[in-house]
């Protein structure tokens, strides 16, 4: 599959990191040549140095031949340009990256696809409906739904008082005698972990469940871990994330939203139907006290400064906010949750990279979600007939020791897979799988 990007920033680089290791045809276009020299370095990729807006640059990436074209420039006008000039010169499909929410109404999408644009991505967007799916489900760091809830996959961190503390998973098993959960991962400091039998479960680790719904609140007393309610929140950063989550949060929750800029506090105010805008400067902690931050039942730091959240996040944990969600800029910042106390670091040109990926896989894909600061995927395939996971029993697959057939729905029926299973035409599988070792799965499928 030959695939360009252009745009080395956060968002191509990481789609480009996740594309180079599975034998694809990847060019990256960019004008910063610096930028180039480090992504050349580190990543099994070409790179073309240039406006890819350019005729001349397009041609020399061979366009004509692009299976798919992903603009991810951080201007949304140059990604609009690039896939309508890429689709003219025949790639067969393309993605545009953009900021402006309008754009995303559905009475556009026709016109854009007249015009030659395929899909559209917003990186803030997903990132605040993120943020509303991590507020909806207090107690966990991370929850996926799959065929509108039938099965989950969730992150939560073990407690202290937890009975799974320093239990490997065969010692726990007693714990689930019905088999409608199973753990599949656990997040240790840096490391993901696929867990075996044998899998040694400690304090504050973050272990991945899947399980039915009937088994969540079973979970949650396993791990020594409460759901609470939400209803007041307060947001710090009137950022576009900022009002993209304040507009999908005001309709459920009391929302504080916390801006420095007066002028921009206008500009929220009148974009916002339900939320109380205050202006005042969120580095001042008796200034957030005075707005009610003891309070809040959750706080979300979104301003543009990762630093800034952090601390602010951490500040509302010292004032007994019991959930609370960070963006930061800085990748390399996403696995420091765990050890710091905050409940869910986010990273929107992650979570914008890791929706595109899903356009690329192989096999009949329903869905594809990410976690948080975890280097792996959960996707939902559609079992085709005569695919390989048709022909044995899971255990007797050869799946790579790195992914975990995690879950089926069977004629609208979600249920835990265990070694004697056997996958059927019309089945969907849900996979969890670290990224090193999608591309094999995609070959069990396909």
């Amino acid at each position: 599959m030959k695939i360009i990007i252009t745009g080395g920033g956060d968002v191509g680089f990481h789609l480009a990191k996740m594309l180079s290791g599975e034998s694809q045809d990847i060019y990256l276009i960019d004008e910063n040549k610096k930028r180039l020299n480090y992504i050349g370095t580190h990543l099994d990729v070409y790179t073309i140095e240039g406006d890819a807006t350019s005729i001349h640059i397009l041609k020399e990436a061979k366009v004509e031949q692009a299976d798919l074209v992903i603009a991810v420039t951080s201007s949304e006008e140059t990604n609009i340009l690039v896939s309508i000039l890429a689709k003219q010169f025949g790639a067969k499909r393309t993605i545009a990256r953009i900021n402006n929410q309008e754009l995303l109404m559905e009475e556009n999408a026709a016109l854009y696809k007249k015009l030659g644009i395929d899909d559209l991505i917003s990186p803030v967007q997903l990132a605040a409906k993120e943020i509303k799916r991590l507020v909806k489900r207090s107690a966990f760091t991370d929850n996926l739904e799959f065929e509108n809830g039938k099965l989950s996959v969730i992150g939560i961190t073990i407690g202290a008082d937890s009975p799974l503390k320093n239990k490997t998973i065969i010692e726990s098993a007693h714990l689930n005698p019905n088999l409608t959960f199973k753990p599949i991962a656990l997040h240790r400091k840096e490391h993901t972990i696929i867990v075996r039998s044998n899998t040694q479960i400690l304090a504050n680790d973050i272990l991945y469940f899947i399980t039915s719904p009937e088994s969540i609140d079973l979970i949650m007393n396993i791990c020594d871990k409460k759901c609470f309610d939400i209803k007041d929140i307060m947001i710090l950063g009137g950022s576009s994330i900022g009002l993209a989550t304040a507009s999908l949060l005001e309709k459920d929750y009391r929302v504080i939203l916390i801006e420095k800029n007066a002028e921009r506090c206008s500009f929220l105010a009148g974009k916002l139907k339900n939320t109380l805008v205050v202006n005042i400067d969120g580095r001042d902690v008796k200034a957030l006290e005075e707005e009610g931050l003891g309070d809040m039942d959750a706080f979300v730091a979104v301003t543009a400064d990762s630093e800034s959240n952090i601390m602010s996040s951490l500040v509302a944990k010292n004032h007994n906010v019991k959930k609370t969600i960070a963006r930061v800029e800085n990748i390399d910042y996403i696995h420091l949750s765990q050890n710091i106390g905050i409940d869910t670091l986010i990273n929107k040109k992650i979570i914008a990279a890791s929706n595109i990926f899903k356009y690329i896989r192989k096999g009949e894909i329903n869905a594809m979600g990410s976690l948080h600061g975890v280097d792996a995927e959960i996707i939902e395939f559609n079992v085709k007939a005569n695919s390989k996971v048709t022909k044995k029993t899971i255990n007797r697959l050869k799946f790579p020791r790195t992914a975990n057939i995690a879950g089926v729905i069977r004629n609208e029926f979600g249920f835990i897979p265990f070694g004697d299973f056997q996958l059927k035409e019309g089945d969907k599988a849900v996979v969890f799988s670290l990224t090193e070792s999608i591309h094999k799965i995609e070959n069990f499928f396909s």
